[in-house]
């Protein structure tokens, strides 16, 4: 029986779907008027099977390399994805929070469950002068609409930080987006116990989110930890059905056909695509914005693919390489975000992932050491794909679920740039311009804008960083080292993989 949060309730209960268009979608899940309370992610492996597909030039190519190593973040000036500067972070205590403002904050946690809670409650949180509760205040706005205690929430977090949010253009669309946004650049600390104080707010709306807070030793930085819009996906492997109150739902062991068969999708339709042994198989990327994660088994192996719609990455983890006496892991969305990238788990064990390195960052498979290794998934056309890999499966029209998908199910929603927290962002490239990214064997990360090493690879031209050579395949790209190796890439939006990969390399034509 799930708990629900009735203190912060304001009106009908709405379930934005954060991370995709899923069963209770919301256009734009950041907005505080879609945002109300519910009633009731170690480098990434830099070894995968080459593929015999990637596409090698006849003759030698000139080169084109080149890597801007400095980032402009390191100047100190933050700004946002509009070009909004942050101000200095507040200075701020160490050590427990004093004991007026922990009695203070028991008092708000107390008013969660019984009810009766008001703005200037929240409001007096700014008393303490500790702008660490500004973390609280975060989560607090993100379970709330617009109203009396929102605008308590906004007030104390002004009073606590010296921001103002007004000078924050994204704070015309979401203030509890802006807000985070401040802390996460400021890299604010958080006080003594905070992980304590989320967790029993955040299982108040998810009771099933409770397994992810008693890893006292995880690692994850709770800071960063938001709320999806959704529910967590939670239904046995196999099962076909919606969840009841609202998830993102993983498609296991998805329909497929042969390519002759998937002439139902068009050539010009976006495709995941991934060759496991002499195995290739495209996952519509209409379909996979309604899911966000498939179990499937491909070349042999088990595999994991989980696609973050708001990072714009698909990536794919062999989930049958795990330590012995390990239960291969069955990956689920939670309906929890960090930094605006879906926050995967496994739903055998209840272990949280780190969705960009697929490593486990709490539960049993954290102290098992479990990192899941990366097959490379190539991001081109249906008719690119096939015409380069004829063999090729693609995931059947209904997804072998009976399930009808439209064919634009985001709609637009990204369109303005991130619509979740991301704190500052490096200025090197726009926000949501793709690159492909591989991290070297010395942990190294490189990224590539897409279009621009595909235009120079069309053109004959080679594309090297560090040692990393791109190749083209089936309209996508592929990265090999000196050897002819392949090194597991995938794409993803350069915010995404710029603050997930921190000191990444860059390549520019």
């Amino acid at each position: 029986m799930h708990v629900r949060l009735g203190a912060l309730v304001v009106g009908a209960a709405v379930l934005a779907a954060g991370c995709a268009g899923a069963d209770n979608a919301d256009p734009d899940p950041a907005s505080p008027a879609a945002t109300a309370a519910v009633p009731g992610e170690d480098s990434t492996q830099p070894t995968s099977t080459p593929s015999a597909a990637i596409v090698t030039p006849t003759t030698p190519a000139p080169s084109v390399t080149a890597a801007v190593l400095m980032d402009p973040r390191e100047t100190g000036q933050l700004r946002n994805f509009l070009g909004y500067e942050f101000p200095p972070a507040p200075q701020v205590p160490t050590g427990p929070l004093s004991p007026a403002a922990a009695d203070q904050l028991d008092f708000i946690w107390s008013k969660l469950r019984t009810g009766g809670l008001d703005g200037a409650e929240v409001s007096r949180l700014a008393e303490s002068g500790d702008a660490r509760l500004a973390w609280i205040l975060s989560d607090l706005l993100r379970f709330v609409r617009p109203g009396d205690i929102f605008n308590g929430a906004v007030s104390a977090f002004e009073a606590l930080t010296g921001a103002v949010l007004a000078d924050d253009p994204v704070a015309l669309r979401s203030p509890w987006q802006s807000l985070t946004d401040h802390l996460i650049a400021w890299d604010l600390p958080a006080f003594d116990g905070y992980a304590d104080y989320k967790g029993r707010l955040f299982t108040l709306i998810e009771p099933d989110w409770q397994p992810f807070f008693e890893d006292t030793d995880a690692d994850i930085d709770w800071r960063l930890v938001s709320w999806g819009g959704v529910l967590i996906d939670a239904r046995d492997f196999g099962d076909p059905r919606p969840c009841p109150l609202g998830c993102i739902p993983a498609l296991d062991d998805p329909g497929v056909t042969e390519a002759e068969g998937g002439s139902w999708y068009p050539d010009d339709g976006i495709v995941f695509a991934v060759v496991i042994g002499d195995e290739a198989r495209a996952y519509p990327r209409h379909i996979m914005e309604i899911h966000e994660m498939v179990n499937d088994e491909l070349g042999g192996r088990r595999i994991g693919m989980p696609y973050c719609t708001l990072c714009g990455s698909a990536q794919v983890y062999f989930t049958d390489d795990v330590p012995d006496g390990v239960e291969m892991p069955v990956l689920r969305t939670s309906g929890l975000l960090s930094r605006s990238n879906k926050v995967m788990y496994d739903l055998v064990t209840k272990s949280v992932f780190d969705t960009f390195t697929g490593r486990a960052v709490s539960g049993p498979l954290r102290q098992q050491g479990v990192v899941l290794p990366q097959a490379t998934v190539v991001t081109t056309t249906w008719g690119d794909w096939k015409a380069a890999h004829p063999g090729t499966t693609i995931v059947a029209q209904g997804g072998g679920v009976g399930r009808v998908y439209p064919s634009n199910p985001l709609g637009g929603r990204d369109d303005h740039g991130p619509i979740f927290p991301v704190g500052d962002v490096d200025e090197r490239l726009g926000v949501q311009d793709q690159v492909f990214g591989v991290v070297l064997d010395d942990g190294t990360p490189a990224a590539f804008p897409v279009e621009a090493a595909a235009a120079a690879l069309r053109a004959g031209e080679a594309v090297e960083l560090s040692g990393v050579e791109l190749r083209l395949d089936g309209g996508g790209v592929r990265a090999i080292d000196a050897d002819g190796d392949e090194i597991t890439g995938h794409q993803a939006f350069w915010f995404a993989w710029s603050q997930f990969m921190a000191d990444t390399l860059l390549w520019e034509r």
